[in-house]
């Protein structure tokens, strides 16, 4: 069998749909940081084993969920509170995990992801693929927001899908999130474009200079070239797709162009239209956000 992890917040709107297709499994665990809505009463009416704590933030939270929740089964499934998990995808799952022969010790699953009552499949840049099955002991969490896992192992990736409802909160919702994530994408941006900068104190010899030099470094990610054509892997391929971006002018409307575009919005609808507005909004917040850090690094108002 499969234990399920569910990270919550204030997820009272979204939960039910959320447990009530998991519920072939024995051990649902909800890790609640603090909601002061249904949350916990809708998953106690599920069974669900609700654990409270609150880290400080969305990492240290999934940290914690790795490494302190005994859980009853080897494998985890963890979906987020806004995700449905269809019969396809569940049975597929039991199956690659009751496989001894597999060496794999995590899953990436593609989702289909759901705007104003249809999938808007060639907006939303179809297939993405995220880490959702896995052993816990071979995850490692990478960035400060949009978390990505290192996996210690072999991976696999899972042909089913699950249903992702990331506007069932409404757009209030969907833009308040979208602007802390902005705030912490401009800072992983500031990272790849080289301008996030470290000081280094140096002591000094006796007649030297006085210990304590501040000395400026400039740190730089890079880009993976090869990562862009790394076509048999496609976390990769997306990630390095994310840091060449960041070095283009006019990166909003671009993204909007190639959304709408080059990867055929225009077949989504009017929902498509809207949405890929909406992903071209928040690219354009994260520009606006790198600006302002770099204006305040030089001492400028903003």
């Amino acid at each position: 069998m499969i234990s399920i992890l569910i990270l919550t917040l204030n997820e009272e709107l979204n939960l039910p749909a959320c447990l009530e297709s998991v519920k072939w499994s024995d051990d649902i665990v909800v890790l609640d940081d603090g909601s002061d809505d249904q949350t916990v009463a809708i998953a106690e009416r599920f069974g669900a084993r609700v654990i409270h704590h609150s880290a400080g933030g969305e990492r240290p939270q999934r940290e914690y969920s790795l490494r302190n929740i005994p859980f009853k089964y080897p494998w985890v499934y963890n979906p987020d509170a806004d995700e449905v998990t269809p019969p396809d995808l569940r049975d597929e799952m039991l199956a690659v995990v009751s496989d001894p022969a597999r060496a794999e010790v995590a899953y990436r699953v593609r989702f289909k992801n759901m705007f104003m009552g249809r999938w808007i499949r060639h907006s939303s840049l179809y297939p993405t693929w995220v880490v959702r099955l896995f052993r816990p002991e071979a995850l490692l969490l990478e960035r400060e927001t949009n978390l990505t896992y290192r996996v210690s192992g072999a991976t696999g990736y899972l042909q089913r899908h699950f249903l992702h409802f990331s506007f069932n909160k409404g757009f209030s919702a969907w833009f308040e999130k979208h602007n802390r994530y902005s705030s912490a994408e401009a800072r992983e941006a500031l990272k790849v474009l080289g301008s996030s900068r470290v000081r280094e104190c140096e002591s000094s010899k006796v007649g030297e200079l006085e210990a304590g030099c501040n000395r400026q470094v400039t740190v730089s990610s890079g880009i993976d070239w090869r990562g862009l054509v790394a076509l048999h892997d496609p976390a990769r391929k997306r990630k390095a797709l994310k840091a060449l971006a960041w070095h283009l002018p006019c990166r909003a409307s671009l993204v909007f162009c190639y959304l709408y575009f080059f990867r055929m919005g225009f077949l989504d609808g009017v929902a498509g239209w809207r949405y890929c507005r909406m992903r071209a909004i928040y690219e354009y917040m994260i520009d606006l956000k790198v600006l302002e850090l770099r204006r305040r690094e030089k001492g400028l108002p903003v």
